[in-house]
């Protein structure tokens, strides 16, 4: 039986968060992190761009941010954070620089307690899996629990209507990745024999599925993997990078269904003619069943992500390079 705990912990969490942004005004959201808890919050960040005409968002590497120190923040800012063990030393500087000023500062993290959970006003407790496994509570994990803040955000501020539809979204992620698994496994096992002595992999995206590319190239590749990679944005493919590809040269790309789309599919016409080792991950190709269409746009890039993560592992397994190992990171004093 599964542990319905985590769940119910993050929804009760999530509603005192929402209480506390009936009773303030809030104008600007900052997305805080390192690494690939950073990456997550790309999505958040569009949908706010998207969506909301009273309140901006901008993302910051944790450590950049204090020593940035931007002038907008203040206490109409909400600072969001993200730390999975919530020991991020530049992370919980972060927390503390940020109620400094004054800012409501809530903070994302699988622990319950953690030097980031002191600095924070609110905590809320996501549920984490290692990559390429099902997850029980697609719903509270890191980058569903960064939309249910966002999309909450603008309900409770702007009356807007695409949090209700998100949260039954939401709720049908887990059969949406369970057909992703039984649709792919066999693909992703084949691409990751097929691609396991590459030297280097590009990743490529745009719009709400960027920070997935992002993660993948510096979390998957080049830290766990030790391939070097690089995530291009679609958009500034045509601006230097392209002159890179050529028939050897293996490149990611990942499509999504929200607006920005249409440079995804210019790289990919530039890929197809010119590029030969190619990996597609285009959401359209997936059943997204239980998913409003409103909301497909937005949720797009987490069935993506999943995709990746199956790959991540196979690719691990066929390389004999277990996710886990790591030559500095945790080992050496930096």
């Amino acid at each position: 039986m599964v542990n319905a705990a985590p769940y119910m912990n993050a929804n009760a969490q999530l509603e005192q968060i929402f209480e506390a942004f009936k009773q303030r005004t809030i104008t600007r959201v900052f997305y805080v992190a390192c690494g690939g808890s950073s990456a997550l919050m790309y999505p958040s960040k569009y949908f706010l761009d998207r969506e909301s005409s009273t309140i901006t968002a901008e993302i910051y590497s944790s450590n950049e941010f204090i020593h940035r120190n931007p002038q907008s923040l203040s206490e109409q800012s909400l600072v969001i954070l993200c730390s999975h063990k919530g020991k991020t030393p530049e992370t919980t500087a972060a927390a503390k620089f940020a109620k400094s000023k004054g800012a409501l500062v809530v903070s994302l993290m699988y622990v319950e307690t953690a030097p980031l959970a002191d600095e924070s006003d609110f905590i809320v407790n996501y549920s984490w899996i290692s990559a390429g496994n099902m997850e029980p509570h697609p719903e509270i994990m890191n980058y569903a629990v960064l939309y249910k803040l966002a999309m909450g955000l603008l309900y409770v501020k702007e009356g807007n209507n695409k949090y209700e539809k998100l949260l039954s979204s939401l709720d049908n992620l887990g059969s949406v990745f369970e057909k992703v698994m039984q649709q792919n496994t066999g693909l992703v096992d084949a691409y990751a024999q097929k691609y396991k002595d590459e030297k280097i992999i590009y990743t490529m995206a745009s719009g709400a599925n960027y920070g997935m590319a992002y993660s993948f190239a510096i979390c998957i590749l080049m830290e766990m993997q030790r391939i070097h990679s690089h995530a291009i944005h679609a958009g500034e493919f045509f601006h230097g990078p392209f002159e890179i590809l050529d028939k050897d040269v293996p490149f990611i790309l990942l499509m999504g269904l929200d607006e920005t789309r249409p440079l995804e599919e210019r790289a990919l016409t530039f890929l197809k003619q010119y590029g030969e080792k190619l990996i597609i991950v285009d959401a359209k190709n997936f059943d997204l069943t239980g998913i409003d269409e409103e909301v497909q746009g937005y949720l797009a890039p987490l069935v993506n992500n999943f995709f990746l993560r199956m790959f991540a592992l196979a690719l691990s397994k066929a390389r004999n390079h277990p996710l886990e190992t790591r030559r500095y990171m945790f080992k050496v004093p930096y």
